[in-house]
């Protein structure tokens, strides 16, 4: 067996270690081909680095590199071009001067690489320009520029509720734009120019009138220039999937779209075929403790991440002053593009979770995130899956209320929960779905929305919820029996059950908990 590259970014560290490799090279000739100057977004750990890496060596004409890849006899190997390559991966800008201080290293490095010198400048625009030009007239061919990352030092410096915070992710962005801008003026001597991040903040913040940059992150034909394919999974790793469940595989870690075929996390691939354990391997390497925070700030309605329609302009906008949640949850991997559809002359996107680590593990996190006891958390998730097992509501209506009496006080006050009415309603889903029970919710019918529904085995059970100020006042249950939400899963359920949860603001808990048992014959 070949090694698996766990972690490796150099095209030329893969190579000569013989790991596996999921030939991308021939999108390497598609860019080419299709022009010069490029953006791409996608999450982190996936893939973007060894792409870029790839496109670095081929334009540095490493023909050996290539060898039994596509590029090998699709590529004019007697041109080599200066790379520039910079990357903003490692390590925490804190400040825009620590910024600068980075970009003038990795420039003085490209420096002693050709073997040309500039003047020493703290001014980054003035030493890129330069460096370009230079490397332009000592080589008497084009530059290649690649940046990787180029987002990074400032989503290092975004906090929704941190005005310092945010006042320096604006400063370090007016850093970025003023070292961007040597693209636009320097293109003469450019021949290639590839950017790559999580976010795609605006043209008009970053890019500053750099027009020319085509944004491929959406674009069919690109799709899947990183990630794997069910295709490529089973035939670069075939020796690795003897005795894997390939169903319960794509039902983990496949599921990322960008208009195009589906693919995998590579990342979580990787561990998977390593370890052969089924963990959320890719959502335990970032904590999303920012997104959680505009959960709670704009009280969002935590089952709605199942389904969130989008627009171009919210998808391609990201700013340091304008943060979208849609746009957040989208670029950072947490929701993706389940499908889209004609509005008028509008494209409208359909987001929801990508695959089942991510749904379960988001709101797991959630739970966490509003507890102090994790084990509080985990007894209530083991005593649902118990109870939905066993078939014992009672069971669950004592899981969920003990759950709600183990939240602090003080953690209410604290963030502001008063008017979230959402909040209860989130919270029960986030347990049945971080359990890994099958949910689906707000699922439509042909007269309204159940809130929740939970799948187990041959069984189905209906819930639908109601916030009350203080004492109950029984209108969950009948709600769902007016409006016949059962009618949806009649067909295909041999027993259905309708659960009626009412909550108390002032109580804080469960003060109605009714169900019964639908007679389907």
């Amino acid at each position: 067996m070949k090694k698996l590259p766990i972690g490796i970014s150099s095209l030329e560290k893969l190579r000569k270690e013989n790991c596996y490799y999921v030939d991308k090279t021939h999108f390497v000739e598609k860019l080419v081909n299709k022009g010069n100057q490029f953006f791409l977004s996608r999450p982190r750990r996936f893939g973007k680095s060894l792409f870029v890496d790839t496109l670095k060596q081929a334009f540095l004409g490493n023909k050996q590199l290539f060898e039994g890849l596509y590029l090998e006899n699709n590529w004019d190997w007697s041109v080599k071009y200066p790379v520039i390559h910079i990357d903003f991966g490692g390590g925490t800008v804190k400040d825009p001067q620590d910024l600068k201080n980075w970009i003038i290293k990795q420039l003085k490095r490209h420096m002693l690489t050709y073997n040309i010198s500039v003047e020493d400048t703290d001014n980054v625009r003035f030493m890129f320009t330069d460096t370009i030009y230079s490397l332009y007239q000592e080589y008497k061919n084009p530059v290649v520029v690649l940046v990787d990352e180029y987002d990074k030092p400032i989503l290092d410096n975004i906090e929704n509720d941190n005005i310092e915070n945010t006042e320096k992710a604006i400063e370090i962005r007016e850093v970025l734009k003023d070292f961007y801008s040597v693209l636009k003026a320097s293109d003469q001597y450019l021949k290639f120019v590839f950017l790559t991040g999580v976010s795609r903040f605006s043209k008009v913040s970053i890019f500053s009138g750099l027009n020319q940059l085509q944004d491929i992150t959406l674009s069919p034909t690109f799709a899947t220039i990183c990630g794997y394919t069910q295709s490529e999974l089973e035939t670069v790793f075939k020796d690795r999937l003897e005795g894997v469940n390939l169903k319960e595989l794509k039902y983990w870690y496949n599921g990322y779209n960008w208009l195009g075929e589906k693919v995998y996390n590579p990342f979580d691939v990787l561990l998977f075929l390593s370890e052969k354990i089924f963990r959320p391997y890719w959502f335990e390497t970032g904590t999303p403790t920012f997104l959680m925070k505009l959960i709670l700030n704009n009280k969002v309605f935590l089952p709605k991440l199942e389904e969130i329609k989008a627009n171009d302009e919210i998808l391609a906008n990201l700013d340091v002053d304008f943060l979208k949640i849609e746009n957040l949850f989208f670029q950072t991997g947490y929701l993706t593009i389940r499908e889209t559809k004609k509005l008028g002359l509008r494209t409208i996107y359909i987001l929801t979770y990508p695959n089942f680590e991510v749904k379960s593990s988001f709101n797991n996190f959630f739970l966490s995130d509003i507890l102090p006891s994790v084990s509080d958390k985990e007894d209530a998730q083991n005593s649902i899956v118990e109870a939905i097992e066993e078939n014992d509501l009672e069971k669950i209506k004592t899981a969920l209320h003990s759950f709600f009496a183990s939240i602090p006080n003080d953690w209410y006050r604290k963030n502001d929960l008063d008017s979230y009415e959402g909040f209860y309603a989130s919270v029960v889903y986030a347990l049945f779905t971080g359990s890994g029970l099958d949910t689906k919710a707000e699922d439509t019918t042909n007269i309204g929305k159940i809130d929740l529904t939970v799948f187990y085995q041959d069984r189905a059970y209906i819930i639908e919820f109601k916030v009350v100020e203080k004492d109950s006042e029984g209108k969950a249950l009948n709600q769902i029996k007016e409006k016949k939400y059962y009618e949806k899963y009649t067909s295909n359920c041999r027993e259905i059950y309708l659960v009626g949860i009412e909550f108390s603001k002032e109580k804080r808990n469960i003060v109605y908990f009714e169900y019964e048992k639908l007679n389907t014959t």
